[in-house]
């Protein structure tokens, strides 16, 4: 897991899977396929922009490997749904696709600033932490869930008392 040198930070929303919850998936039917992106410290810059169209975006490399999109692929024409565990795969994921516009194997630099309006072509589902508020990422969340959700979630976490950051409470949004 995160065995690719290069990233500044853990890939953390991947950590609630531990080889038996994996297990358990598969036995459930579910299959997994792994990508890579290397996330950057502008990952943790957080907007300051007024507009979110004037937030200039950090670039990070990714990989999008051609057994993973194959499998990708696979699922979509079966019609099942791809759930993303976090913020950096559904990076990953579309930004394979706009560069491709199609699923297909791919690698290189993405500055993809996901946010409301963006058209998801392959996540349909996202598994992730709890995100701070002013990141890129709660944006990104807020572009799959819609806005009005996404803060009565982040409402109700903190009423509950949830816990925030890497080793902190996960959503699953579909």
């Amino acid at each position: 897991y995160a065995s690719q040198p290069g990233a500044v930070a853990a890939p953390t929303a991947g950590l609630h899977f531990g080889p038996e919850l994996l297990q358990q998936c598969r036995k459930q039917g579910l299959n997994s396929a792994e990508v890579t992106l290397h996330v950057g410290i502008g990952t943790f810059r957080p907007v300051t922009s007024e507009r979110l169209s004037e937030h200039h975006m950090h670039d990070e490399w990714c990989r999008l490997p051609s057994d993973a999109a194959s499998a990708i692929a696979a699922t979509r024409a079966t019609g099942h749904r791809v759930t993303a565990v976090g913020t950096t795969s559904v990076r990953t994921l579309e930004s394979a696709y706009v560069a491709c516009g199609q699923i297909c194997p791919w690698e290189g630099r993405t500055q993809l600033f996901i946010r409301p309006g963006f058209q998801y072509q392959v996540t349909d589902r996202l598994l992730t932490n709890f995100h701070l508020p002013g990141s890129t990422l709660l944006v990104l969340v807020a572009a799959l869930a819609g806005y009005d959700l996404t803060m009565e979630a982040y409402r109700k976490a903190i009423e509950s008392q949830y816990r925030f950051y890497s080793y902190g409470d996960a959503m699953l949004i579909r």
